[in-house]
């Protein structure tokens, strides 16, 4: 891997830690915050357009997929909010958010490779 190529990555990431704020923020302003609608939101957009790049374009999936989309999708805020859903009682909404993100996300992927492969 080139320097370049690295800094283009860690650059990307940025971007995106910046977007995923920028739209959980949106969608909690609309949706509000009991259930963390903005992280489902980022986490399914994103596995979705993963799913793309990889299928279209095997080549960028270093600089898209790990920077760009690395940075904008988190695994520990969706581990952390069903947690924290539990732990305020909302078992129902906590296991919706793990099991759903779960299910969601591969079924988001799988349509974004689905879709990739067409191009």
């Amino acid at each position: 891997m080139s320097p370049l190529l690295f800094i283009g990555a860690a650059l990307a990431g940025g971007v995106g830690a910046a977007l995923r704020y920028l739209v959980d923020l949106g969608v909690a302003r609309v949706a509000g915050r009991r259930f963390p609608w903005g992280i489902l939101l980022v986490n399914l957009s994103g596995s979705f357009a993963l799913g793309v790049i990889t299928a279209a374009l095997p080549g960028g999936a270093f600089l898209l997929g790990a920077g760009l989309l690395g940075g904008y999708t988190t695994f520990s805020t969706a581990m952390l909010d069903t947690v924290a859903l539990w732990r305020d009682g909302e078992r129902t909404a906590s296991a919706f958010n793990a099991v759903g993100m779960l299910l969601l996300g591969l079924l988001a992927a799988g349509l974004g490779i689905a879709l990739g492969s067409m191009l």
